[in-house]
């Protein structure tokens, strides 16, 4: 079972140390206290309350399509040669880097402080472990 301590449970929430501590308080979650006094939370948890703030993101698009992971950011970076293009995102810690062709990014106009939808579909995804955690 997984543990993490109060700042870095509330550095993955999203939230401040303080909002996680009154979540807790209020039981939206539970925190155990070890001999040390220092409080953790369960990791399955967290990734369930982290679920639930989360909510349903609501697709303001036109059409029915196939992603689910959409992320509006602003595009920070454009590199552009004869066929394709390279479109730095950022949207909120996250950071971006979407090729696609030439065409697409100078029909969209894209450009530093455009904002957009990431869209992010993969039929690969990697997974590592931070140092931190």
């Amino acid at each position: 079972m997984t543990k993490y301590r109060v700042g870095q449970a509330a550095q993955l929430l999203g939230v401040s140390v303080d909002t996680l501590r009154r979540w807790a308080s209020a039981g939206r979650i539970e925190a155990s206290v070890a001999p040390d006094g220092r409080r953790y939370y369960d990791g399955a948890a967290l990734a369930a309350l982290a679920i639930e703030i989360a909510g349903d993101q609501p697709v303001q698009s036109p059409r029915a399509q196939s992603a689910r992971n959409r992320f509006v950011g602003i595009v920070t970076k454009v590199v552009k040669d004869k066929v394709c293009a390279q479109v730095d995102i950022q949207s909120g810690p996250h950071r971006f880097v979407a090729l696609i062709t030439r065409e697409a990014a100078d029909e969209l106009k894209l450009a530093p402080g455009v904002v957009v939808d990431a869209v992010v579909k993969a039929t690969s995804v990697g997974v590592e472990i931070p140092a931190e955690f």
